[in-house]
């Protein structure tokens, strides 16, 4: 039973691990502004695991869609019961209609493009102060990073994967890209490490890095550390490159330099968020490339007009720009 003076509140989020991260600062706002919240966490399975040690949390409900078209009714089956002091839905679905609560804060679809961390923060009419993206851990998660990340010398993190190949910049271009910021004199990274990030079955793209360090100066994630981990890992980085993907959300939130690596995606949605992030694209726009493959249905790499160099240079901007950070 919950105490008297509890608040619950019914947090219905994403599903992929990107759109949860963006929007994960609204939790964090809420539990800031309602000392007695108690959480009730909807996810997707992949988003899930974020969410493990939001304080004051009561459970994570896995919200995974059926063949059937049930997964609504089953999600309603599992928290009708309770009175709710406010319902977050991020999905627009209309849930909180035939749910008890005091308030209900349902997204709507903007007209206009805009960032997802701005369309989050409408939903909670706080898009003049919206809320950055972040994540809790625990202090085990931190303790393991620690263990994880043991060593001396700055880390550079690249997440060369991404969830469809159109947006995947080649390997061999983060080979190059590390060679260089790894061993080059102007480099502050220079002698450095190498932390790959990715997800289960990207253990392939981690060895063709593997070379670039050396074995003990390289850390490997990749399909090897859950989503908190990783997030805890990147805070000691001081570097990330990465494909527009989960994981350049989790740098950026995670506070790291980060540069976003874009082509088939749309930066004025999905651009990493926070001062020290940065985006980075070949000669043609999203509009462009849309207009090639208006679908996004192509098995074509859509990076390939990303030279090194203009990553190499954005690296080198950021690293002195954020110098004394």
């Amino acid at each position: 039973m919950l105490p008297a003076s509890a608040f619950p509140i019914l947090f219905i989020g994403a599903t992929r691990i990107g759109d949860a991260v963006l929007s994960s600062g609204l939790i964090k706002r809420l539990a800031d502004e309602i000392p007695n919240a108690r959480f009730t966490i909807v996810a997707g399975p992949d988003a899930a695991p974020l969410f493990a040690h939001v304080p004051n949390l009561d459970r994570v409900i896995v919200f995974e869609k059926s063949k059937s078209g049930g997964h609504w009714f089953e999600l309603w089956r599992k928290v009708r019961q309770r009175k709710w002091g406010l319902i977050v839905d991020l999905r627009g679905s209309g849930i909180s209609r035939f749910l008890s609560t005091k308030r209900r804060a349902i997204h709507r679809k903007s007209a206009q493009p805009i960032h997802k961390v701005l369309e989050a923060a409408r939903v909670l009419r706080i898009e003049d102060e919206p809320a950055p993206p972040h994540l809790f851990t625990h202090a085990d998660v931190e303790a393991y990073a620690d263990e994880l990340t043991k060593g001396s010398g700055p880390i550079l993190a690249l997440a060369p994967a991404a969830n469809w190949i159109g947006k995947t910049w080649p390997v061999e271009r983060f080979s190059q890209v590390a060679i260089r910021l790894l061993r080059e004199p102007w480099s502050p990274l220079q002698g450095g490490r190498l932390m790959v990030l990715g997800g289960p079955g990207d253990d392939k793209l981690s060895r063709q890095l593997r070379d670039v360090a050396g074995a003990r100066s390289f850390i490997d994630l990749a399909g090897k550390a859950d989503v908190l981990t990783a997030y805890a890992c990147l805070k000691r980085a001081r570097l990330f490159i990465g494909n527009d993907s989960g994981a350049m959300h989790l740098a950026a939130a995670a506070g790291v330099p980060t540069i976003g690596l874009f082509g088939p995606s749309d930066e004025r949605l999905y651009a990493p968020w926070g001062e020290a992030a940065r985006v980075v694209r070949g000669a043609r726009s999203f509009e462009e490339i849309k207009a090639s493959d208006p679908g996004f249905t192509q098995m074509l790499c859509h990076m390939m007009d990303l030279p090194v160099e203009k990553v190499v240079s954005a690296a080198r901007e950021l690293l002195k720009a954020t110098e004394n950070a």
